[in-house]
């Protein structure tokens, strides 16, 4: 599953504070737009309490969770869609990744510059999602015209891809993205093979200050975000980069005594990894025996055979049958033996669709 969600934001809204502390990886942060020129790339792994409870239960000689990517990407600022700043090349960074974060800064600092000189959110937001949106009209531009001949020729497939790319410059012209408009599920593989920057999923990160994570209600930017984010049907997860970075360079009990001391039950790095792991439609299944116990990503909607396959192309070419049992009747149980006894494991063919927390054994010949 090589997907990833690219972080954006205007230079200096913390993207590579809040990257450094995902990945404590460090990536250059620095207090100047565009100290980070080249995208950096990191690995994290994906918070989920069910793999520790399987551990439990089984006892393996390891444990393996599932991973996830996400990509920094440097600031962008007002006309990136014409070349500003470093604009084509972060536009193309964007153009690389499936979903996009959009860290959005709400603290106020003077110590630390704002590209337009006051804190302003939603007129960060709406900076950058109109870039995306520029960059994305004259792609369709570009096609429209030589695509409209064609229709014209009376080409019934031209016709039709017209009339998609002519509802999508309507929507541009308004400043909507491509994803807030309805097309049939044939018409959307047509706007797929276009690779919109605004068709990507989307959420907001608003970054508080140090002394507003434990209780960001009462933040004015954060409730500007939170109203801005409903019309686009995306998801708020509050954080504060600075504190996270800190967080993430703890371990355990300590970690869990900062985070009471802090007044918040889990990390927002946590909330973010899993927020980006479902919007992109990602899911997890388990395989659970003596020697291992591991978390494996697929995409909802996956067939039985194409998730062994993400094991081993061999379990794929081979596959037989899943002999699968859900987290909670396991757990329930107590052993995969007493699951058996209670009915709760099945024999699923080359038909099923994984669920997500099923825990799954291959069987395959090759």
């Amino acid at each position: 599953m090589a997907l990833t969600a690219g972080i954006v934001g205007l230079p200096n809204v913390g993207k590579s504070t809040l990257f450094n502390a995902i990945t404590q990886a460090g990536a250059e942060s620095a207090n100047y737009p565009f100290c980070t020129i080249d995208p950096n790339v990191g690995i994290v792994e994906v918070p989920d309490s069910r793999l520790q409870k399987l551990t439990e239960l089984v006892q393996p000689k390891k444990t393996v969770p599932t991973a996830f990517e996400f990509t920094d990407i440097a600031g962008i600022v007002k006309g990136a869609s014409k070349g500003e700043g470093l604009g084509n090349q972060f536009l193309s960074h964007i153009r690389q990744v499936d979903a996009i974060c959009q860290v959005v800064r709400c603290f106020a600092d003077d110590n630390i510059t704002h590209v337009s000189g006051q804190v302003d959110p939603i007129a960060d937001i709406e900076t950058i999602n109109l870039e995306l949106i520029l960059a994305d009209m004259e792609t369709v531009d570009k096609r429209i015209g030589r695509v409209e001949k064609l229709a014209k020729q009376k080409d019934k497939d031209a016709a039709n891809e017209y009339d998609i790319l002519k509802k999508l410059k309507d929507a541009f012209e308004e400043e909507k993205p491509a994803r807030s408009v309805e097309f049939t599920e044939e018409q959307q593989r047509i706007v797929k093979g276009l690779h919109l920057l605004t068709s990507k999923p989307v959420l907001y990160v608003a970054n508080v200050g140090e002394d507003e994570v434990a209780d960001a209600n009462g933040n004015k930017f954060v409730q500007q975000v939170r109203e801005f984010a409903k019309g686009d049907s995306a998801e708020v997860i509050v954080i504060c980069a600075k504190i996270e970075s800190e967080i993430a360079e703890l371990e355990g009990e300590e970690k869990d005594m900062f985070l009471e001391e802090l007044g918040i039950e889990e990390s927002g790095l946590d909330q973010l990894i899993r927020a980006a792991y479902n919007l992109l439609g990602l899911a997890t299944y388990f395989t659970a025996g003596v020697q291992e116990v591991r978390a494996w990503t697929f995409r909802h909607g996956m067939k039985a055979p194409a998730c062994a396959g993400i094991i081993h192309t061999d379990f794929e070419r081979g596959f037989i049958r899943a002999e699968t049992v859900s987290y909670d009747d396991l757990v329930a149980a107590g052993t995969m033996g007493q699951a058996k006894e209670a009915g709760k494991v099945r024999l699923e063919g080359k038909e099923y669709i994984v669920k997500d927390g099923d825990v799954i054994h291959f069987r395959f010949n090759v």
